[in-house]
């Protein structure tokens, strides 16, 4: 491909951080491109694989702030469009994308782009079309709308290692035998393998025949969701599920539905619900002459997908997008800090070890591995979580031993991961304030290395005062006995154990800017 790619200005990709921009910018840097990679987040993006090559330029950027959009174009000829607003911090995601895709119009044009390329939704424009994918298609419109050149690629569901489609299908089929579905499942779709979405957006990079075009990407089967989910079953070898398709599944119930038997919430299940009602076939095949490529058919992607699974190979997950929750709380001292008691339970350990074999412990806590101690608890509180609308434990972790700023773990996010230093984890349950869990790792000889625990939490009202003090008397044997988890699942003896909780932390109060 190199050979129509050219090199004649740096690459923008917008969602970096996500599916399939984290797939992206690699394929990109091996065709020897210039990317700036640009997401919400400037602390995932340093944590990527790719962050630190000579030829990517890292990038926050805020689709809201025009100003934002410009500095992010400046200097760049194209710009790939991968993002959406469907989180849970935006109750009207389609009213966030409108705005997002009408300022990337308006700084396109300043500045002169010479091609955008947008991953959009395969659906039949028609008064049925779901509330997402009438978002998508709306979206599309916008940006086709711009006086540079803008190539839109229609997908259906993505199959691929980590992607929020392909996770839904996985826990559905590996968790419920007999089934009582949506009429939905009898819907035709025409997925696609991550790999052969990828070389499509790669393959139209500075394509001049791909310009102001609208293609539909597709792979080469026509399958129901019922079909899926069977051929899904074959290549797990599990048994073919028995499914009953009723008609009185509304999308809210599926997507409760996906959310009480998936890691995936209501939030990003019910928007993709409501989509499998709407055909998603391909209706014209251009794409496959202007960018031929071998199409993996759903059985070798499923298997392909199963097999990154299976060996912790998954480079990218539905989790990983989203914002990284602010926490000037965290430290009280922090200048931002505009005061407010914050609640602290602090531990100690020291073990006969050196600072990677405390990492090695603390990086694979949660997941498979769980909390080191009473893990019931956990997984009640999990429960709690769920049926008070939160995300519960099942999210589980991208990597069973591996961390990076953004994943998520469990119910917590991932704030920042020092390797053999420092782990800040960020509350994501449901909680009547702000939760924060750090391990501090601080080698002071050549076999003696302490462990310090804080677990901080921001009351929000009374409701959050009356939280900690009900919970408090937990934290005792559960703190210390996480704590003493980890420095056994380090290997190493313990030396000291100590522990201190703080009611409350200093307060300091921060006068505004002038």
């Amino acid at each position: 491909m190199s050979e129509q790619l050219g090199n004649t200005g740096t690459v923008l990709v917008i969602g970096a951080t996500g599916y399939v921009g984290s797939r992206l910018v690699p394929m990109l840097l091996a065709e020897g491109l210039k990317v700036r990679a640009a997401g919400r987040s400037l602390e995932k993006l340093m944590t990527r694989a790719w962050a630190n090559n000579p030829n990517v330029e890292l990038r926050q950027l805020d689709l809201k702030d025009l100003e934002s959009i410009r500095n992010a174009v400046e200097g760049c000829d194209v710009v790939y469009y991968l993002m959406h607003s469907m989180n849970p911090q935006n109750k009207n995601f389609a009213a966030a994308d409108r705005v997002a895709a009408e300022n990337m119009v308006r700084a396109g044009e300043e500045k002169g782009l010479l091609q955008l390329i947008y991953l959009g939704g395969l659906g039949e424009n028609d008064t049925n079309l779901s509330h997402h994918l009438r978002s998508r298609a709306e979206v599309a419109e916008i940006l086709k709308g711009a006086k540079f050149p803008v190539t839109v690629l229609r997908a259906a569901m993505i199959i691929g290692s980590g992607s929020a489609s392909f996770e839904i299908l996985r826990y559905l089929t590996d968790r419920l035998p007999f089934m009582v579905t949506p009429r939905w499942v009898s819907t035709p779709s025409q997925p696609i393998a991550i790999r052969n979405v990828l070389n499509y957006l790669v393959g139209a990079l500075r394509r001049p025949e791909t310009y102001d075009q609208t293609f539909d990407i597709g792979g080469p089967e026509v399958l129901t969701y019922r079909q899926l989910m069977e051929t899904y079953a074959r290549e797990a070898g599990l048994p073919v599920p028995m499914i009953v398709p009723v008609p009185v599944f509304t999308p809210r119930l599926s997507s409760y539905w996906i959310n009480f038997v998936t890691p995936v919430p209501a939030y990003i299940a019910r928007p993709l619900a409501e989509g499998l009602k709407n055909p998603a076939v391909c209706t014209e095949s251009k794409i496959t002459k202007i960018i031929p490529q071998d199409l993996l058919t759903c059985a070798a992607a499923i298997k392909i997908a199963i097999d990154r699974i299976q060996h912790h190979k998954v480079e990218s997950h539905w989790t990983d997008a989203g914002r990284m929750p602010p926490v000037e709380w965290f430290h009280s001292s922090d200048p931002e800090w505009a005061g407010g008691a914050v609640f602290s339970d602090v531990r100690k350990v020291i073990i006969e070890g050196t600072a990677a074999d405390a990492w090695n412990a603390i990086t694979r806590i949660g997941g498979t591995t769980g909390w080191y101690y009473a893990n019931w608890l956990w997984r009640l509180r999990g429960v709690v979580d769920f049926l008070w609308g939160g995300i519960g434990l099942r999210r589980g972790r991208r990597h069973p031993d591996e961390l990076r700023t953004g994943d998520a773990v469990d119910f917590w996010r991932v704030k920042s991961a020092e390797c053999e230093k420092r782990l800040l984890l960020i509350a994501e349950m449901k909680l009547p304030g702000q939760a924060a869990l750090e391990f501090q790792i601080k080698q002071t000889g050549d076999k003696r290395t302490e462990i310090l625990q804080i677990a901080r939490f921001l009351p929000s009202g009374l409701l959050g005062l009356a939280y900690w003090f009900a919970v408090s008397p937990l934290h005792e044997f559960i703190f210390t006995g996480m704590l003493s988890g980890v420095a056994k699942a380090s290997r190493c003896k313990t030396i000291v154990k100590t522990a201190k909780s703080i009611l409350p932390e200093q307060i300091l109060k921060v006068k505004p800017a002038q």
